[in-house]
């Protein structure tokens, strides 16, 4: 699912409001998930999961196509932990 078929879909599920404004509400939800993250906070949807950030150190990789060696900046990574509830709606029919 994309970004505007979920805003589509809540439009269908709550006709009193204009698309439009589903597609602000879910533009800032995501602006303020990507804001918290940013500043290093952590982001909990219960029963849906949490995001949070996780540093990864500089180190050598390798170019897999011509096997030369390069250097891979530290940087910072978005994580996304699945919440309990999700877990076991997922794994109900399996």
């Amino acid at each position: 699912m994309i970004k505007s078929e979920l805003v589509q879909k809540i439009a269908e599920q709550n006709p009193q409001l204009y698309q439009r404004d589903v597609e602000n509400i879910v533009n800032a939800i995501l602006d303020e998930i990507v804001a918290a993250l940013a500043r290093g906070d952590r982001v909990e949807l219960r029963g849906f999961g949490a995001f949070s950030v996780k540093a990864r150190n500089a180190r050598v990789g390798r170019n897999p196509r011509t096997g030369a060696h390069v250097a891979v900046e530290d940087k910072v990574v978005p994580f996304f932990k699945t919440g309990k509830e999700m877990r076991e709606r997922l794994n109900k029919g399996a």
